[in-house]
C-alpha cells in the first residue's frame, strides 16, 4: 500500500473550468504577454466554428494571430517541425492550442522545437527538454486526452512507426480553458474513444507504482464519473450535464496520470497506434481488460476498488475478482461502442514481435504496477487479436 510519507511531486497548470470558458482566451493571452499567437488546430475545429470564437476574442484584445491547421490524428514529427517553422517565420511569441489531443500535443512539440531547436524526436523520454517553451494556452475539444493539464506530449515517429512520449514539466500548459460546450460537436465514435482514453488514464494512474494519495483521489473520482456518464454522453451528445461530467472526469484523470504516469496499456497502445495509425482511445480500450488480467495480482486491492465502481461483487478470491473486473470492463467498453479487435485493425501474429519490442522501450512501462518482459507484452497482444 502507498505510504503517505513517501515523497511525491504534483504539477498542474492554471485552469478555468466551466461553460463558455473559451471566451476568456483574449484576456488571458494578453495577461501572458501575447504579441502574436500561433493558433494550432485542425480543419474539423475550424469547420465547427470554435477557432472563429478564439479569433474574435483575440481581435477584441488587439492581439494578431496566425492559424496552423496542418495537424492530423496522431500528429507526425513532420507536422511539428512545419509548425515550428511557421511559429518562427510569423514572429509569434505564444501558442494557443484548440482541439483534442492531436493539436494539443502538436502545439507542445512546436513550443519545444521553437525554444530549444533541433528535431522534435531528439526530446523523447523523461525530462529531456532543457528550456522553457513559449506561453501555451489550451482549449480542449475532447473529454479524454487531458493534454491540456499534463506533462506529456505524444508524437508519431513515422520512420520507426511508433509513437514517442515526451514527458517534461516544460510542456505543462500555462493555462487550460476547459469548456464543456466545445465537446458537443464530437461525434459518437470520438466521444467513445476519448472517454475510454480518460478511463484508461485514470485506471493506470491509480495502480501506477508512482501513485500517491493525491493522484489516487483524482483517479478514483474520474473512474466514478466515467462509469456514470460516458454512456449517457454518447447517447445524448448535446446534454451539457453529461458533457460537463465527462470533461471533469478528463480533468481529474489528466491530473492523476500527469503526476503518477501510466502503464502497460499506454505502452502497448503507443506502439500499436504508431504501427497501424489506430485511434488512440480505441487502441487503449482494446487492450485494457487484457492488461488488467495481467496486472491484477500486483495491486489486487486497488483493482477491487475499481471493480466496486463497476458494480462487481467482491469475493476475496483473486482469480474470481480479476475475471469479474475484466468481464465488467469488457461489457462497459462494448456498451460504449468498442467492438473491434486488433485483427480488425490489421494486426497479424507476425506483427507482434515488433509491436512488443517497441512497447518494451516506452516510458510508460516504467510505472506499470507489475514488471513485464517481452514475452508478457507479446502475450497481451496475442490475447487481444
Amino acid at each position: 500500500m502507498q505510504k503517505v510519507h513517501e515523497l511525491r511531486k504534483f504539477v498542474a497548470p492554471e485552469f478555468i473550468f466551466g461553460i463558455d470558458a473559451r471566451n476568456l482566451i483574449g484576456r488571458y493571452a494578453a495577461n501572458l504577454g501575447a504579441e502574436k499567437a500561433l493558433i494550432v488546430t485542425d480543419p474539423g475545429l475550424i469547420a465547427a466554428g470554435w477557432v472563429a470564437d478564439v479569433e474574435k476574442c483575440l481581435k477584441e484584445e488587439g492581439i494578431p494571430w496566425h492559424v496552423f491547421s496542418g495537424v492530423s490524428p496522431n500528429p507526425r514529427e513532420a507536422q511539428v517541425m512545419a509548425g515550428a517553422e511557421v511559429f518562427i517565420k510569423e514572429n509569434c511569441n505564444s501558442i494557443i492550442a484548440v482541439g483534442g489531443g492531436s493539436p494539443l500535443d502538436c502545439a507542445k512539440g512546436i513550443g519545444i522545437v521553437a525554444a530549444n531547436g533541433g528535431h522534435i524526436l531528439d526530446y523523447e523520454g523523461v525530462d529531456e527538454v532543457p528550456l522553457p517553451c513559449a506561453p501555451l494556452i489550451c482549449i480542449p475539444s475532447t473529454s479524454g486526452a487531458s493534454a491540456d493539464v499534463s506533462q506529456f506530449a505524444i508524437i508519431s515517429d513515422t520512420r520507426r512507426r511508433v509513437k514517442i512520449a515526451i514527458v517534461s514539466k516544460m510542456v505543462v500548459p500555462d493555462l487550460a480553458l476547459i469548456d464543456p460546450r466545445v465537446t458537443v460537436t464530437m461525434g459518437r465514435d470520438l466521444t467513445c474513444f476519448t472517454g475510454m482514453d480518460a478511463l484508461v488514464h485514470a485506471i493506470e494512474a491509480y495502480v501506477s507504482n508512482a501513485s500517491s494519495p493525491i493522484t489516487d483521489l483524482h483517479a478514483l473520482e474520474a473512474i466514478r464519473l466515467i462509469q456514470q456518464s460516458l454512456l449517457q454522453a454518447i447517447e445524448f451528445p448535446h446534454n451539457l450535464e453529461y458533457r460537463s461530467q465527462m470533461m471533469l472526469a478528463s480533468l481529474y484523470a489528466g491530473l492523476a496520470f500527469s503526476n503518477a504516469s501510466l502503464g502497460a496499456v499506454h505502452a502497448l497502445a503507443h506502439s500499436l497506434g504508431g504501427y497501424v495509425d489506430a485511434p488512440h482511445g480505441e487502441a487503449n480500450a482494446l487492450l485494457l481488460d487484457h492488461v488488467i488480467y495481467c496486472n491484477f495480482v500486483a495491486s489486487p486491492e486497488k483493482f477491487r476498488h475499481i471493480a466496486r465502481i463497476f458494480g462487481v461483487r467482491i469475493t476475496g478470491d483473486p482469480f474470481v475478482d480479476r475475471d469479474s473486473l475484466c468481464s465488467a470492463i469488457n461489457t462497459f467498453k462494448k456498451a460504449a461502442g468498442i467492438s473491434r479487435t486488433l485483427s480488425d485493425l490489421g494486426v497479424t501474429v507476425s506483427d507482434i514481435e515488433v509491436l512488443a519490442g517497441n512497447a518494451l522501450n516506452d516510458a510508460c512501462l516504467v510505472t506499470n504496477p507489475k514488471e513485464l518482459g517481452l514475452e508478457d507484452l507479446k502475450g497481451i497482444y496475442e490475447r487481444a487479436l
